[in-house]
């Protein structure tokens, strides 16, 4: 089929095909995960952020490619989970980038929009590692530029895409020893090929019916907000005139409209003009679309205010006055004392301080993210604001943080991801708000737990964080769980079903039984010792299992403190955390 140029439906078509076989496939790539763990979840999350990007796609359909793309790299942004998803957001969003004024595209065009995308994902990694997605999404990258010099076909060119793609992807094993070592391609570059595929099926006349209805959109992650002893709920401490900024306005500015003439987009100083009479500001800029929100007490100024930069479109706006009055009623009939997430995410200021003046805000708030009710407690008793359920079977998007992030009345902002295939998202959520965030890098839950316990109320920001990446730095932290397959890494041989052990990223043991898995783990991580051990309990623990543990450890280090507790945790029988 020949084809010297594609339009927006063309490119919504491939987008549709991509991200149709990606879900097709998508526990193929969480099989290539490289660890046997339950846990191994790139292709869920390259699936979820793709089917968010899907979804504005579908809101937003228009024959101009440029506004097409556009609409694929804003679902994309706001949806990507883990480090796949937020690498794939950031290789749509410089496609969408280059070809933002582009009606048609050329092969030369596209060849020079996934360049684009490569140069903005690798600059969007702060270590980018080679035989990974980026790998594969660059060396595709490198060589459509060159063909595209000498052939205009874009079915042809994208052919090409997808081969050099899937090359580049055999060869991840040589760039990465632990891929050679376990037998296994990148799972994340495996994922892209699938959406390369995908978009040369699309162009070869293949066709792809997805509804409305058909493609299923994550919701939210659930946010457990931390629960007050008082017996009234923090609305019924405010008085309804204390809402300062009582518009809740949301829309976005079209920019490229024919016939208007437009003034020069300046997000520092249009921000700063928000401010004036506005809190809780989110300014969202890709080129000529611009999302807003904000809370303002003069709405009519935002809008004269906005509407100098382009025509104004899906516009929301609330009275949280009126919002506060009815929760207020509501209040009177129910016992219910803590604010629901919905109304959190709503935009009710949960931890607002009420004064003589109007609002004051908290110096600090803190979010984490947790799995399992027992561990979100922990976090909870430890004064952690917002609790994100997630972590290891569920990475929250960067709109959860996001909205997460917005909600929390405080100056200055912690976020402890405790998984590293959570931390970009968190990191790409910063960005995108103009709140003071701070990024405490934890991998793990132990890390996660001494890092909020380091925090110090009275202490700078910069003083919080070296303290507690520091204090972070000090836990060795190990897990046990089931593995999902058979394979062999650093010279364990791993049979499924069998209970593995991992210290910190390393697989140290594996056993038929739990107890030796643990005590196997045990022995590695006190190696050096230590003064107390935490044990968090999982779904799957037992108590014959955890009283035998904690008498190995009585026996075999006796001078060690145990801290037991409950987790809650699924997936993972015990997590175990030396100090």
């Amino acid at each position: 089929m020949s084809k010297r140029a594609i339009d927006g439906s063309d490119f919504a078509s491939m987008a549709l095909l991509g991200a149709d076989l990606l879900k097709r496939n998508a526990e193929k790539v969480n099989a290539l995960n490289v660890f046997p763990v339950p846990d191994g979840d790139t292709g869920t999350n390259m699936n979820l952020t793709m089917t968010s990007g899907i979804t504005e796609l579908k809101n937003k359909q228009s024959a101009h490619l440029g506004k097409t793309a556009e609409a694929l790299s804003k679902g994309l942004l706001m949806g990507a989970r883990g480090n796949s998803g937020v690498i794939l957001s950031q290789l749509f969003r410089g496609f969408s980038k280059s070809l933002a004024h582009v009606e048609q595209a050329t092969a030369m065009d596209i060849a020079a929009a996934l360049q684009h995308g490569v140069d903005l994902a690798y600059k969007a990694v702060v270590k980018p590692v080679e035989g990974t997605i980026l790998t594969v999404a660059k060396e595709a990258a490198r060589h459509a530029v060159q063909f595209a010099r000498r052939n205009t076909e874009v079915l042809e060119l994208m052919v090409e895409v997808h081969a050099r793609a899937n090359e580049a992807l055999q060869k991840t094993p040589d760039l990465l020893p632990v891929l050679k070592q376990v037998g296994v391609v990148d799972s994340g570059g495996q994922g892209l090929v699938y959406i390369y595929e995908g978009f040369v099926q699309a162009l070869s006349g293949a066709k792809v019916e997805v509804g409305q209805d058909s493609a299923t959109v994550a919701a939210p992650a659930e946010i457990n907000v931390v629960k007050h002893s008082e017996p009234t709920s923090a609305q019924a401490k405010l008085e309804t005139l204390d809402i300062e900024f009582f518009y809740d306005m949301e829309f976005f500015i079209k920019r490229n409209v024919s016939g208007n003439s437009v003034a020069v987009f300046d997000e520092s100083a249009y921000k700063k003009a928000l401010s004036k009479d506005g809190d809780s500001i989110l300014v969202i800029t890709d080129d000529d679309i611009i999302k807003v929100h904000v809370h303002s007490r003069k709405p009519g100024d935002v809008f004269n205010l906005s509407v100098r930069y382009g025509e104004l479109t899906d516009i929301h706006i609330l009275n949280m006055r009126e919002q506060h009055r009815q929760l207020l009623e509501e209040e009177e009939t129910s016992s219910e004392a803590n604010l629901s997430a919905a109304e959190l995410l709503a935009g009710q200021a949960i931890d607002n301080r009420p004064t003589e003046h109007g609002f004051e805000r908290a110096p600090y708030g803190m979010i984490a993210v947790a799995l399992g009710e027992g561990v979100a407690e922990l976090f909870r008793s430890s004064d952690v604001d917002v609790v994100l359920s997630g972590g290891q079977t569920m990475n929250p998007s960067t709109e959860d943080f996001v909205k997460a992030i917005e909600a929390l009345s405080a100056e200055h902002i912690f976020i402890f991801p405790n998984n590293s295939n959570i931390i970009l998202a968190a990191e790409q959520a910063a960005q995108l708000t103009e709140r003071q965030v701070t990024i405490i890098p934890t991998k793990t839950i132990p890390q996660g737990i001494a890092a909020v316990l380091a925090f110090k109320e009275d202490e700078t920001p910069e003083r919080n964080k070296e303290w507690m990446q520091s204090a972070a730095s000090m836990v060795i932290s190990g897990q046990v769980t089931k593995a999902v397959r058979d394979t062999s890494i650093d010279g364990v041989e791993i049979t499924e079903g069998h209970y593995i052990g991992l210290k910190e990223k390393s697989i140290v043991t594996s056993e038929a039984d739990l107890l030796a898995a643990c005590q196997a783990l045990l022995a590695s991580m006190l190696e050096d010792e230590g003064d107390i051990i935490t044990i968090l309990t999982g779904e799957d623990a037992t108590e014959d299992v955890t009283s035998a543990i904690c008498e190995w450890i009585n026996e075999n280090h006796s001078d060690l403190e145990i801290d037991l507790q409950y987790g809650g945790q699924p997936l993972y029988p015990y997590v175990f955390a030396v100090e």
